[in-house]
């Protein structure tokens, strides 16, 4: 990859293909490349060592059916094949989740959309994930497209863990290193009072890891803050007030402006993130608008993580690797 003459611009290119830094830690937006076309080798490459960097990219203006969305994916891995998907996912397109589909889990256990997001999100940093953190083996990444998105809200931010690692102080590093952490299915949901029907639902289809707190990434080697606000639950071997207190501290450093970037949408983008170096936060300010947004999402089959010292991810509870 040969980097762009003009001084100080950041911008990559390859070929056809250009890379340009979006903010300072995280996000490029990557022109010159026409997904729902056969991608020769060297601009497969260049996407990937992109999203290697940036850990987020985005591509502006294409024109993907899902089928075309699948084969892209292919490119870059083995999709996941979900066995549960809603209503509104094709129903001959196993790989795609729709993300409206979203709309009609509340409605499942008894709230409206606005309570759903409320009882997922009751903080802060709880809506902050990685996509199924909670498995031994979570996707490597997620490629997302917008369809139809409202004239305005509905952005999505991404945080960079690998910089958010580094930017600790070295003694913390040293702490972290050694740590691991239980990431549980609906630890970020607040239940309802007295029976609550999605409490019942999480009881009977609980998937449950201990991760190292820090990773270190299979392709790249950087060692990556391995927390999210949504499954994290408990740090092992600490008290729950210290995990508590040491979880919040890492979580903010992990979402601190510096390290993320925001994305608004337009029909035909498509983002494509490294969901084992980056978390993101989706929109919660949509559901009061009246406008649709309509969201398809591919995700690539992950391996298990493997901590500093060598030690993979154990798993707890829920389904063994490479199986949904």
């Amino acid at each position: 990859m040969t980097t762009d003459s003009r001084a100080g611009t950041g911008r990559e290119h390859t070929g056809t293909v250009e890379v340009r830094p979006a903010a300072g830690h995280i996000g490029a937006d990557v022109t010159g490349v026409d997904l729902a076309r056969d991608l020769d080798e060297g601009t497969v490459a260049a996407i990937r060592q992109a999203v290697l960097r940036w850990k987020v990219v985005f591509f502006r203006g294409q024109r993907l059916d899902h089928a075309a969305h699948v084969a892209l994916a292919r490119r870059f891995g083995e999709p996941v094949v979900l066995p549960r998907r809603g209503s509104a996912s094709p129903a001959d397109f196993p790989e795609i989740e729709t993300t409206a589909d979203r709309l009609e889990l509340g409605g499942r256990y008894g709230m409206d959309h606005d309570e759903w997001l409320r009882r997922r999100r009751h903080t802060v940093l709880r809506g902050w994930h990685c996509d199924h953190g909670a498995r031994v083996d979570p996707p490597a990444a997620t490629i997302l497209r917008a369809e139809t998105v409202p004239p305005y809200g509905g952005d999505t931010t991404w945080a960079n863990l690998a910089a958010a690692y580094a930017g600790l102080s070295a003694p913390v590093r040293a702490f972290a290193d050694r740590l691991r952490a239980e990431h549980r299915l609906g630890v970020g949901y607040q239940p309802r009072p007295g029976d609550d029907a999605y409490v019942r639902h999480l009881l009977d289809h609980q998937t449950a890891t201990e991760h190292p707190l820090v990773r270190v990434h299979p392709e790249t080697g950087e060692r990556i803050l391995f927390v999210n606000g949504y499954y994290v639950e408990q740090i092992t071997g600490l008290s729950r007030p210290e995990s508590r207190a040491v979880l919040e501290m890492l979580l903010e450093q992990a979402t601190r402006p510096e390290y993320t970037v925001r994305l608004r949408w337009e029909p035909g983008t498509v983002a494509f993130w490294d969901n084992r170096a980056a978390i993101h936060l989706a929109p919660a300010d949509t559901a009061h608008l009246g406008h649709p947004r309509i969201m398809h999402r591919v995700m690539l089959a992950g391996d298990v993580p493997v901590g500093v010292d060598g030690t993979p991810s154990l798993p707890l509870t829920g389904p063994a690797p490479g199986r949904w």
